[in-house]
């Protein structure tokens, strides 16, 4: 089977792709897959892998601020990664964040994400480390912990190597899930 690959921005996305991505989010999230995190995907660039049978596989990567040691980073936060199920483990998955992490190796300091234990397994045989340290976030009351995220954030480092995991993550502050 032929699978056709794409990296478009959302802005670049008709309505009925848009829709192909949700139904194929909604799926893959056995309906766990909120508007909030819907949202979140948005307004940065996606990976769409198509075959004969429609939507294969997506992710997406937006901008994010990322707060360490007293620097903010520009982050390039990966999101709303799936696989079609009657094409899982055939690599489509790798093909997605190979298409993200070249945009995060061009584009920005750092790149992000939180990872499923079944998504973890993906992530960190491609090279994303998982973040030892504190998860913060920037609230609208100040910065606070995020100990339930904390061993599911995954980094891609950038060339100057990883952050020092003595120091916090601060994520900016979003509604929904924040990391």
């Amino acid at each position: 089977m032929t699978h056709r690959q794409r990296l478009v921005h959302t802005a670049d996305l008709d309505p009925a792709e848009l829709r192909d991505v949700r139904a194929l989010l909604d799926h893959a999230f056995d309906g766990d897959f909120s508007d909030e995190d819907w949202d979140h995907g948005l307004g940065g660039v996606h990976v769409l892998i198509r075959d004969d049978d429609g939507l294969a596989a997506h992710g997406a990567l937006v901008m994010r601020r990322l707060r360490h040691r007293g620097r903010w980073l520009r982050t390039g936060y990966v999101e709303a990664v799936a696989v079609r199920a009657d094409v899982r483990r055939t690599g489509l998955g790798g093909r997605v964040m190979a298409g993200l992490e070249r945009v995060l190796d061009r584009a920005y300091d750092l790149g992000a994400l939180s990872a499923s234990d079944e998504g973890a397994l993906l992530y960190a045989a491609r090279g994303w480390q998982c973040w030892p340290g504190q998860v913060h976030a920037l609230s609208p009351d100040g910065v606070v912990r995020l100990p339930d995220e904390e061993g599911g954030v995954y980094l891609w480092p950038p060339l100057a190597g990883p952050p020092d995991p003595s120091g916090e993550l601060v994520f900016d502050w979003r509604d929904g899930d924040i990391t």
